[in-house]
């Protein structure tokens, strides 16, 4: 499982009903993350993907990628 911090942008992997997308982190839960998507047809959506859909940490606050 990927370190994921609340602010972090994070890859969603793509799904049945949408593509792979950029998505912040708000929430940090016990079995996914809360926030909204940042890029792609669900941009500006709220949603709580579960920790294996995300594909790697796009970027953090204050850390080049």
């Amino acid at each position: 499982m990927i370190d994921v911090q609340l602010g972090d942008i994070v890859t969603i992997a793509d799904g049945k009903d949408w593509p792979e997308h950029l998505f912040r982190v708000d929430w940090i839960f016990d079995d996914c993350v809360g926030g909204y998507s940042l890029t792609g047809p669900l941009e500006g959506e709220y949603g709580e993907p579960d920790f294996d859909l995300i594909l790697k940490l796009h970027s953090r606050e204050g850390v080049d990628q």
